[in-house]
């Protein structure tokens, strides 16, 4: 779960009819690439903000690639770990490859060259040694949480193999601890997502019926997760997902990253 650029594969195709004749060679596209991206992107934020208005109670965050940027420590445990296989390190594009296989459990097979068992012991550890150092909040976090905990209880759901006093203390490192009710990590559940456990665990902790839920992460197990457990969900941009493979999960709502979750919500 690292921060990137995503356009929406959308497009629009405008005929014009006219009378008269135009030729080709003095027909020319007169819009810059910085224009025809920031049209792009106008185009895309009008389309979140024609999404239906979210009522809710309760609101669960997950934490890489939502609320903090885990990029450097991704990059940092791969590069470690292939130097401890004896392998030349890849380019950053296939290391950033490795945890979204990872969590799909998919196979690294063909990156570890055959050394994933090896590979995965020390990636691990490289990881959670290097979180603290390597994790940055994503801009604005501060207040998007202070707006969100105004309208909603907040609790935090990640799927990181670490005891919950770990995340406690990352959570009062970056001054955000405050704005969660309840925390769950990987150790505080028998099945990570996309099984439901970790959310049902949360609604009872927040006393909430899950419909009256919403669960925010930038990964397709968050959105299976919330559909699991009869939550809404809604998919961020902000992580190792893109939009096509969130699109394929069917959330109620694609946003670019959690900052402008606030104005969807009631």
């Amino acid at each position: 779960m690292t921060l990137r650029l995503n356009i929406s594969n959308n497009y629009v195709y405008v005929l014009v009819l006219s009378s008269i004749p135009i030729e080709k060679s003095n027909f020319k596209n007169t819009k810059t690439p910085k224009e025809a991206l920031r049209n792009q992107e106008n185009t895309q934020q009008q389309t979140e903000m024609n999404h239906k208005r979210l009522k809710t109670k309760g609101i669960f965050l997950d934490l890489d690639g939502t609320i903090v940027d885990s990029t450097g420590a991704y990059l940092e445990a791969a590069r470690i770990a292939f130097c401890a296989i004896g392998k030349k390190t890849p380019e950053d594009q296939v290391l950033l490859e490795i945890p979204r296989r990872i969590e799909l459990r998919f196979t690294i097979d063909d990156l570890t060259h055959g050394y994933t068992k090896e590979f995965m012991r020390v990636y691990l550890e490289a990881y959670y040694s290097v979180t603290g150092s390597k994790t940055k909040l994503f801009p604005n976090i501060s207040a998007t949480l202070e707006a969100l905990s105004a309208k909603s209880k907040l609790a935090l759901i990640t799927m990181r193999h670490c005891p919950n006093q770990v995340v406690q203390k990352e959570l009062d490192c970056f001054g955000i601890a405050k704005f969660f009710t309840h925390v769950v990590t990987a150790l505080d559940t028998s099945k990570p997502k996309p099984s439901p456990e970790a959310l049902i665990q949360c609604a009872k902790s927040l006393d909430l019926e899950m419909c009256d839920c919403i669960i925010v992460g930038d990964s397709v197990n968050d959105v299976r997760a919330g559909k699991a457990a009869g939550a809404r969900t809604v998919a961020l941009l902000s992580g190792l997902f893109q939009r096509k493979e969130l699109t394929k999960e069917c959330p109620d709502l694609i946003l670019t990253d959690v900052n402008v979750l606030p104005k969807y919500i009631e």
